[in-house]
């Protein structure tokens, strides 16, 4: 289901079911949760970098795993449903920074998995969308994230009209961060990924805990929250070397 490498500080986690264009189901959540655990406590680890087998990234929930518990009540729906919020948090709460790199389609719960990254790295024959209006359902866990990441009428507009987006739409929207060319995406993906790899690791953790711990927070509130994590960000080994080797070069 899931396939783990760790590698220059970056732990590589691969969707691997082709033939299902990497559907989601319970077996590949669980997984992606574990790989996503091991390598939050792998002090080797730098960059969490997420992709697709085969010519997709992921095209959503496996709704033949869906079909299967409809009639089982409403507490099992849930349960099932919340499997994927409890992902969805896992990404948000790791302590380092989680990259999807996009060849392909990333629908529905797909959409949800790329854009719950820190970071949305896309091929040009990307594509983003919500289509769950189609068949009645509702986007419903992947609404928590959308709502963070475009304006309220972008967002409407992308679950009521079922939009599928291309990853230059999508790069316009605000959606995701970075197009190359399907032809060079490999290269400039790596590369880009290295480049964060390298950043001091305690300044990036530190600044990914504050700017997810502002949400919803007042001004007033978000500014203390800074004024803490600055003095808490001064105790750190990797603040001391920068700021050293800067003072050096004044």
């Amino acid at each position: 289901m899931i396939l783990y490498q760790v590698e220059d500080g970056i732990a590589r986690v691969s969707l691997n079911r082709p033939e299902k264009r990497n559907a989601l189901d319970a077996a590949a959540i669980c997984e992606l949760r574990r790989a996503l655990a091991d390598s939050a406590a792998d002090p080797g680890v730098r960059v969490v970098l997420v992709t697709g087998a085969g010519s997709d990234f992921c095209s959503g929930m496996d709704l033949s795993g869906v079909e299967r518990i409809l009639d089982q009540g409403p507490q099992a729906q849930m349960d099932d449903a919340r499997t994927l919020a409890e992902l969805f948090l896992a990404m948000r709460h790791h302590p380092k920074p989680v990259v999807a790199a996009v060849r392909g389609r990333a629908l529905a719960g797909g959409c949800g998995l790329a854009t719950a990254a820190d970071l949305v790295l896309a091929s040009d024959n990307a594509t983003f969308g919500y289509p769950e209006v189609n068949i009645g359902f509702v986007p419903a866990m992947v609404m928590a994230i959308l709502r963070r990441s475009v304006p309220e009428k972008r967002a409407f507009e992308l679950i009521a009209m079922g939009t599928v987006l291309s990853a230059s739409e999508a790069l316009a929207m605000g959606l995701i961060n970075r197009v190359w060319p399907a032809e060079s995406f490999s290269a400039e993906m790596n590369s880009y990924v290295a480049q964060l790899a390298a950043k001091a690791s305690a300044a990036v953790a530190l600044s990914k805990q504050l700017l997810y711990h502002m949400d919803a927070m007042s001004f007033e509130a978000a500014l203390e929250s800074g004024v803490q994590m600055n003095a808490i960000a001064r105790s750190t080994a990797d603040f001391r070397h920068g700021l050293n080797r800067f003072l050096k070069k004044v």
